[in-house]
């Protein structure tokens, strides 16, 4: 147990890292898209929309159903892709610490 001091240093400083990550992912963006490029719309690192772009072949009567459908699509594109990101960065952060079981920290 005399290393349980150096183990607690490695704690301390994945927990910074993973500060910084959290700081990073809200600084990113990524964008889904549908319909071949039809629909576009774009996700903070939050998660947050912040821009939904439509073609303008979309905005005729009756197409409102299709739009819907292509929106839900895009943002799950978007989604899949930030979890992606957040993922890696979190994993990066976490380093030889992860899995641990160390309350509070990733478990990847």
């Amino acid at each position: 147990m005399k290393d349980l001091g150096g183990l607690m240093k490695q704690a301390q400083a994945m927990q910074q890292k993973l500060a910084d990550a959290q700081a990073r992912l809200a600084e990113i963006t990524v964008e889904g898209t549908s319909g071949g490029g039809m629909v576009k719309l774009t996700l903070k690192g939050t998660g947050e929309l912040s821009n939904v772009d439509l073609d303008e072949s979309l905005l005729q009567p009756g197409e409102g159903e299709v739009i819907s459908d292509l929106l839900v699509a895009a943002h799950a594109d978007a989604k899949r892709k930030l979890d992606a990101q957040q993922s890696e960065l979190m994993r990066e952060a976490a380093g030889p610490l992860a899995g641990l079981g160390i309350p509070g920290m990733p478990k990847f």
